[in-house]
């Protein structure tokens, strides 16, 4: 019996921002969909993060920030997924991020940002058109 590999998808809170209800969202609707889908929970370190994204194998990960610190954290998260090698990873995020810093947060390998409002179909119809996954 050939079982394909459900999308594993990791959902991350970085930095100090305390308020998650839009990463359960998606992380619900991900899951709904047929993902496996692993949440962080709030506060985590950009290290945390990419070592839970490499610990446990996954093909996306998505970052929910509403606290302003994008500009600061997503580079952080970004480098160090260069450096443990994780380009196959697709990352996107959303939250709270002003259209004039979307040019720059793709320009570092975020492929998608999501803002307020999108419906849940979105995410998901991105993800499974998007995601490379892994044999």
């Amino acid at each position: 019996m050939n079982q394909e590999r459900k999308i594993r998808v990791l959902i991350a809170k970085p930095g100090l921002d305390s308020h998650d209800r839009g990463a359960k969202i998606v992380a619900r609707a991900l899951r709904d969909a047929g993902m496996e889908v692993i949440y962080t929970g709030l506060r985590q370190t950009p290290e945390q993060i990419v070592e839970t994204a490499l610990q446990e194998d996954v093909d996306v990960i998505g970052l929910s920030i509403l606290s302003g610190a994008h500009t600061t954290l997503f580079p952080r998260i970004m480098e160090l997924i260069k450096e443990k090698g994780l380009n196959d990873v697709l990352v996107f995020a959303g939250g709270i991020i002003p259209e004039e810093d979307v040019p720059e947060m793709k320009k570092i390998g975020i492929k998608e940002i999501f803002g307020p409002g999108t419906p849940t179909e979105t995410l998901v119809k991105y993800v499974k058109e998007n995601v490379k996954k892994k044999i």
